[in-house]
């Protein structure tokens, strides 16, 4: 079973055990994420946001790193303008916990005997056509002829 979840503006496929770094968190000990998208141990894809709303993405927040130095220098040819700078990004890892389901996949089925279980809308009865009087004028003078 595996999720994706949004932490930090992006997105990540997580499972059970993943231990992963992700945007500045400020928090400790354990949080909890609502995926984005859930696909089960059997193959069923739970991307209803109604069902998503039910289940969660336990992590426990390992601590926090820093990414590697990105340098920005800018430059312009002969007229002495140099900016250097740098940067170092702060990340929080995390290690996913546990992936709570159980309550979805039977909410899924549920909603699914549902749908099935309507009646079907029966059809709706034929009203009689009304003719032009022309046309019923015409079809008495031809009755009477023969």
């Amino acid at each position: 079973m595996y999720a994706i979840i949004r932490a930090g503006g992006k997105q990540a496929k997580v499972s059970e055990g993943d231990v992963l770094d992700v945007e500045r968190i400020k928090a400790e000990g354990e949080m909890t994420f609502t995926p984005l998208l859930l696909v089960t141990d059997d193959g069923t894809v739970i991307s209803d946001r109604d069902a998503l709303a039910k289940t969660s993405v336990t992590v426990e927040i390992l601590g926090e790193n820093r990414g590697e130095k990105v340098d920005v220098f800018k430059y312009k040819n002969k007229t002495g303008y140099r900016r250097r700078q740098g940067h170092r990004q702060t990340y929080t890892r995390i290690r996913v916990a546990k992936i709570d389901a159980g309550a979805k996949k039977k909410a899924a089925t549920k909603k699914a005997a549902t749908k099935k279980a309507a009646p079907k809308a029966e059809p709706a009865e034929e009203t009689p056509v009304v003719e032009d009087a022309a046309v019923e004028a015409a079809a008495e003078a031809a009755t009477e002829e023969a």
